[in-house]
């Protein structure tokens, strides 16, 4: 049913694909404009809306690791490294 075709991002101007798999999700979501712009210039402008993101350390509290995140700490709440934060999600 679909294609894919050949576009030109309106910011660099170059082409890039958009296959027919993001075709199909475009459809399904309800999306009728085709993307303008290629993979790395839309994310290099959801990075330049989204600013600079600030990274704050603290100490997984069940491995005792430093971690680095993206949120200031509170001292009511804990915080775990990457490893741990997934352990963590994989046992729900």
């Amino acid at each position: 049913m679909y294609e894919d075709k050949t576009l030109t991002c309106k910011d660099c101007g170059k082409e890039f694909v958009f296959t027919a798999g993001e075709q199909e999700f475009y459809a399904e979501k309800g999306f009728v404009n085709e993307p303008l712009r290629c993979k790395e210039c839309r994310d290099a402008r959801k990075a330049a809306a989204r600013g600079e993101r600030e990274w704050h350390t603290a100490i997984c509290a069940k491995c005792g690791k430093e971690a680095k995140v993206p949120f200031m700490p509170r001292d009511d709440r804990p915080v775990y490294c990457s490893e741990c934060f997934a352990e963590i999600k994989g046992e729900e």
